[in-house]
């Protein structure tokens, strides 16, 4: 007996209609990336698998998919690795590539590779998906779409502004009225962990901060102890744990706590200039604030970065992120080379989207009407019109068998098919065609061009 089919876990098909609501999201994000000026590329769904270990962490490599060399894999494989059943050695003799995690590091390796071809500043985006062997659950998937932007080339902070101002413009276009952009700097965090005397744990620091809207303050504390972080430097950075007050307060008090650190103050301008000019320029239904245990354990951010809230009304992780990472080129032997860019979670926007019940009716309307087939004479008459009438830009088709009419406007029906058209003999005589709506039982008698106009 067959084994009945299925997909991998973390993964999904889309039905149509799916696929409709998908693409009005990928289609607000597309024009509005392009009304900020940003090109469009696209990079292999894999790359090579030392273009993206070591890029994202000690956490993001272990989440990387690595894929199997063609043929003999083991034939090349280490013994010694092999004999011992050491895995994560042995996967670098049995594996040279690997699905890309995310779209930035390909990006970056884009642009080295390219760097001749290339005008900079460059702002590119890029909607594409990405693979990560993460541990499904609501909104997180191992294979997802994301919607990147980003500007290399340049060190202006007028950038950051600007990507504060293309988050606002997306969510309010999809009716996402309160989203929360949090923002931070990765200065702040060196500067946190210099003054508390815990530098050489930066990383461990920054990761286990970010985790606090997961695992709560004493979780936080907890996994800093486990890394090595004395209780000493937990306590100096406590105030970070109940952080109030508006953005100018804030500012004003990080300040006062990252006086004695140089890079930890340079964060601080940074946050103030981007802060202050988004203030001035105002946001449309989106809310700016500053969460200073924002770390985003990525290990490629040096300046600003970002994190997206859903609406609170909405139980959602993060709808979108991103950040300033002035040496990531670099890894590629291009020096000196600042980028900035964002992401959309389009997977998880979707949901958001879906649970508000936000998407336009129109969205989901495909095929405007449905011609009955009464028989290759009828059929033949009725695919003149609705070649003019796609011709004119109007969704119809034809059903392709000359079945009983009950079958024919029962699959209208199924369908969401708002118009069925009839054209047999008497319609054929008279050269007009019998305009049914579906939902009301309304039905008229029109010739071509009115037919037209009412379907258009």
């Amino acid at each position: 007996m067959a084994s009945k089919p299925s997909i991998p876990k973390g993964t999904r098909d889309f039905s149509p209609t799916e696929v409709a609501k998908r693409q009005y999201i990928m289609q607000i994000i597309r024009s509005n990336f392009e009304k900020f000026g940003f090109q469009p590329i696209e990079t292999p769904s894999f790359e090579n698998s030392d273009t993206l270990m070591g890029k994202y962490g000690e956490e993001g490599d272990r989440l990387i998919f690595k894929i199997l060399n063609s043929g003999d894999y083991l034939a090349k494989a280490n013994e010694a690795h092999l004999e011992s059943r050491d895995s994560t050695k042995l996967t670098s003799s049995i594996s040279e590539k690997a699905l890309r995690y995310d779209l930035t590091v390909p990006f970056a390796r884009y642009v080295v590779q390219h760097q001749n071809d290339i005008e900079f500043p460059f702002k590119r985006y890029q909607i594409q998906p990405v693979w990560r062997a993460d541990r499904p659950q609501k909104g997180r998937f191992r294979e997802f779409f994301q919607c990147d932007a980003d500007v290399v080339g340049s060190t202006s902070l007028w950038q950051e502004v600007e990507l504060v101002q293309l988050y606002d413009t997306v969510f309010t276009a999809l009716g996402l009225d309160g989203v929360t952009i949090k923002i931070n700097n990765r200065k702040i965090l060196s500067g946190i962990a210099e003054v508390i005397g815990a530098s050489d744990k930066l990383i461990d620091f920054t990761v286990a901060l970010d985790k606090l809207d997961k695992i709560g303050e004493d979780g936080v504390k907890k996994e800093m102890i486990e890394k090595g972080i004395t209780a000493d430097a937990i306590e100096k950075v406590q105030p970070l744990f109940h952080f109030t007050g508006t953005i100018s307060e804030k500012i004003t008090q990080l300040s006062q706590l990252l006086a004695a650190s140089n890079e930890g103050m340079k964060g601080v301008e940074e946050l103030r200039f981007i802060c202050d000019n988004v203030s001035k320029l105002g946001l449309a239904t989106a809310i700016l604030d500053l969460d200073v245990t924002l770390a985003r354990g990525l290990n490629y951010y040096t300046g600003a970065i970002f994190e997206v809230a859903a609406p609170k009304t909405v139980a959602m992780g993060s709808i979108g992120g991103g950040g300033r990472y002035d040496d990531l080129t670099g890894i590629f032997g291009l020096k000196n080379m600042s980028g900035v860019g964002i992401s959309f979670g389009l997977d998880r926007i979707y949901l958001v989207v879906e649970e508000l019940n936000l998407f336009p009716e129109t969205v989901t309307t495909a095929t405007k009407a449905l011609f009955i087939n009464y028989g290759d004479n009828e059929a033949l008459y009725a695919m003149q019109a609705i070649k003019k009438l796609r011709a004119a830009g109007v969704k119809v088709e034809l059903y392709p068998d000359s079945a009983k009419m009950a079958k024919q406007f029962q699959h209208a029906d199924r369908r969401n098919i708002p118009y069925a058209v009839i054209a047999g003999d008497k319609e054929m005589e008279t050269n007009s065609y019998s305009l049914k709506n579906l939902a009301s039982g309304e039905q008229l008698v029109v010739d071509f061009e009115a037919l037209k106009a009412a379907l258009l």
